[in-house]
């Protein structure tokens, strides 16, 4: 089997997710209360429906910012060749991309508020039957990887 790609994320991804996935799970979690807001008020029910959701709650937020980010960024590697980039991820379901540059239709960064406030970029690279991201990179070396990726599919294209 083929060795698995050789650069990481930059590590300040990890509190990226971290910000990222607190902000769903409240915006979730919210409306979970909500919508048990109204078995809270049958008398009879009392409050255990109140603690368990409690717990799920803390439990998720455990699991989702504190285990699974590490992981998460242990597992995240790409790398780019001459003539293909090649992306491993994934904690449970393992993923493995490898894009022909020849494939290549467009390659660009962006950057939401998170990102921008550490600094950082994600590159996507786009072929006809996907968009690929690549989440979490410094900004210079995201511009700089995005370049590189648009001159490898402009080469690879001069080559046919």
């Amino acid at each position: 089997m083929k060795e698995m790609p050789a650069n990481q994320l930059d590590p300040r991804v990890k509190a990226v997710w971290r910000i990222n996935d607190a902000l769903w799970i409240t915006v979730i979690g919210l409306f979970a209360g909500f919508c048990l807001a109204p078995i809270m008020m049958i008398p009879s029910v009392g409050t255990w429906p109140l603690a368990v959701f409690a717990i799920v709650m803390v439990a998720v937020y455990i699991v989702w910012l504190v285990v699974l980010p590490p992981i998460r960024y242990a597992r995240w590697r790409y790398e780019v060749s001459e003539d293909y980039l090649d992306i491993a991820k994934g904690i449970i379901w393992r993923k493995r991309y490898t894009i022909p540059f020849i494939r290549v239709q467009n390659t660009d960064t962006r950057q939401g508020p998170i990102l921008r406030m550490f600094k950082l970029a994600s590159v996507t690279v786009s072929t006809a039957a996907k968009e690929h991201e690549i989440p979490g990179l410094e900004f210079e070396t995201a511009e700089q990887l995005r370049d590189r990726a648009a001159e490898l599919a402009r080469l690879a294209r001069e080559d046919v």
